[in-house]
């Protein structure tokens, strides 16, 4: 274990102005690193096969993390100290950095899945993060994308996923929307889902459509591009009551993929 004294300290370069989303957005995926924060969500990525590449603790947590020691460089210092590096209070105490993989192909995580969860422009990361950890909970086995969606690993992301980002295959469909075909030609039913009173309620969707569902779900206030909504084969929708129209997204992604793995076994 190593104490640090300054946030200049160049050895916790990773670790600098995390609160800085535009910062950390520029610096995390080209230097190929990722932050996990929290002894859970950590372990969490270590058993998913992530490489650390450092720990940063507060002194009087080291204990925490004494079995990971060999693993990678642990760095200690005083609450003081962590929040001058970070920008925030690290109220867990314990922070990572990771070696990112590299992203399969969108080939390769539908050849692998039966229902898929599909983004389009989703740039909140807390959205992502708690899409993420519903697609895991509610039996969905994949997600794909849009170019413009946030980054999966961004540190609030990971963070209100509980790590469930590293469970859960994904990739990034470069060509959009047109990449939706490719998702068709595995042999999906592309489903969007919208608010539109003539979509087709969720609950009535016939048995072939439930087979091999790739759930499309777009951006809160604007909902799904037209080019999207074109491109899929049905729209469907949550019956809703009271005259609200709509949920958050990742609500709406939790209700429907329960919908849609409601008859499986627990």
């Amino acid at each position: 274990m190593d104490l640090i004294t300054s946030a200049a300290d160049e050895r916790i370069a990773d670790y600098r102005a995390l609160t800085d989303v535009e910062l950390r957005t520029r610096w995390e995926p080209p230097h190929g690193l990722f932050i996990a924060e929290g002894e859970l969500v950590l372990r969490r990525a270590l058993a998913a096969g992530y490489v650390p590449r450092s720990f940063l603790v507060e002194a009087k947590r080291t204990a925490q993390i004494a079995d990971l020691a060999g693993l990678a460089p642990v760095y200690a210092g005083d609450a003081d100290v962590l929040e001058e590096i970070t920008g925030f209070h690290v109220h867990r105490g314990v922070l990572a950095s990771f070696h990112r993989k590299p992203l399969p192909a969108p080939a390769e995580v539908l050849a692998a899945a039966r229902r898929v969860v599909i983004l389009e422009d989703i740039n909140n990361h807390t959205n992502i993060g708690a899409i993420f950890r519903g697609v895991a909970g509610l039996g969905m086995d994949a997600v794909l994308l849009s170019p413009t969606c946030a980054d999966p690993l961004y540190r609030r992301s990971v963070r209100v996923s509980m790590g469930e980002v590293f469970a859960i295959p994904y990739a990034f469909l470069a060509d959009w929307p047109a990449g939706l075909d490719d998702v068709r030609k595995a042999g999906f039913t592309v489903l969007a889902l919208t608010p539109s009173a003539d979509a087709v309620p969720m609950n009535l969707l016939d048995a072939a459509r439930r087979e091999r569902p790739a759930l499309l779900m777009g951006a809160e206030g604007p909902g799904l591009s037209r080019h999207a909504l074109a491109a899929s084969d049905i729209r469907v929708r949550i019956p809703m009551r009271r005259g609200v129209d709509s949920l958050n997204v990742a609500a709406a992604t939790a209700v429907a993929c329960w919908e849609l793995t409601r008859d499986d076994p627990a």
